[in-house]
């Protein structure tokens, strides 16, 4: 295992940003189409298809999903995965037609620093393409892709993934982009709020504090007194190899939202676009009661490790008065 969302087989994730504009975009493609829903808990979502993955929609299955930087011009880069999709002839095929199913989100990554005077149309297209074309089974983690020019409170944000499985041996695994308003660590310490999830010093190994002082407590959020709306926002996809319906997907994403909540604070604000999605490749047959908790449960640790990562393995932006990286202060 390479604790990474590819240790599910039939996953690849491909990464293509540009650092002049500090801004990028992942795609996590699936082999063969994979069941997939979502949730939403931020005040300030973008989101692209969410709506064909409600239980009650037709749709059952998507081909890939693409998460980005540069807010609702960012949904663009979806296209770009489809384009690719296309031509590998993938997609929802009705007669002569093939229509890839590609869902997506987006953060808010537009005052990083970075160069957004792109012109007539952003390049988040052709962003989706290149992070189509380059996904493999080995990705990067930190300030790549999606994460790229992610932020959070008092750290560079970036890109994390973790994995783990049940006691029946049903994977689960997370890609995490982090965006949030909040902090991801203990007041302005190396101390991580995921810390008791944490697997083989993963992101440091620095446990939590000895004692909680209140200053720790307090509220670090980006941009205060005043966020601008839709600033901030983490993104998760979940995928597991177990074979669940729609309705099933659609509780593990809510139950996998669990661990945002115990790696960021605070979390799904008014300004955060918090979303998890979540997909089944259908391998390994669960219990629908106990065996589906279970796999909540586990889902969740892993959706907070995998955000811890993507702070713990972030670089600074080359700009001036960029934020500092973890690593530049404690590493």
């Amino acid at each position: 295992m390479k604790n990474l969302l590819t240790d599910i087989s039939g996953v690849r994730v491909g990464h293509a940003d540009d650092a002049s504009v500090a801004s990028g975009v992942t795609a996590i493609i699936f082999d063969t189409p994979a069941t997939a829903s979502i949730d939403v808990r931020g005040g300030g979502p973008g989101t692209r298809d969410e709506a064909l993955l409600k239980p009650e929609a037709t749709v059952e299955a998507v081909d890939a999903i693409t998460l980005s930087g540069g807010s609702a011009l960012g949904l663009d880069a979806a296209g770009g995965v489809q384009a690719w999709l296309a031509e590998q002839g993938r997609g929802l095929r009705i007669r002569e037609a093939i229509i890839p199913i590609v869902p997506g989100a987006i953060c808010f990554d537009l005052l990083n620093g970075g160069n957004k005077a792109w012109g007539r149309f952003p390049p988040y297209r052709d962003l989706g393409y290149a992070a189509a074309c380059a996904a493999g089974t080995d990705f990067a983690l930190g300030s790549v892709g999606a994460g790229l020019g992610a932020t959070t409170a008092n750290f560079k944000g970036g890109l994390g993934s973790a994995s783990a499985q049940t006691e029946d041996g049903v994977m689960v695994a997370a890609l995490a982009v982090v965006n949030a308003v909040g902090s991801v660590t203990v007041g302005d310490g190396p101390w991580f709020w995921a810390a008791p999830f944490e697997i083989d010093g993963e992101y440091g190994g620095r446990g939590l504090p000895p004692t909680f002082t209140k200053d720790m407590l307090k509220a670090r959020l980006k941009g205060a007194p005043e966020p601008i709306s839709g600033e901030n926002t983490t993104l998760v996809v979940v995928v597991t190899d177990a074979v669940l319906t729609k309705a099933q997907a659609k509780r593990l994403a809510m139950i996998a939202q669990t661990g945002m909540a115990r790696a960021i604070y605070p979390v799904h604000a008014p300004t955060d676009g918090d979303v998890v999605f979540a997909a089944a490749t259908g391998r390994k047959p669960v219990d629908p009661r106990h065996g589906l908790t279970e796999l909540g449960m586990v889902a969740a640790n892993v959706v907070a490790r995998a955000i811890a990562r993507g702070v713990h393995s972030a670089t600074a932006l080359p700009f001036l008065g960029a934020l500092p990286a973890w690593g530049d202060r404690f590493g």
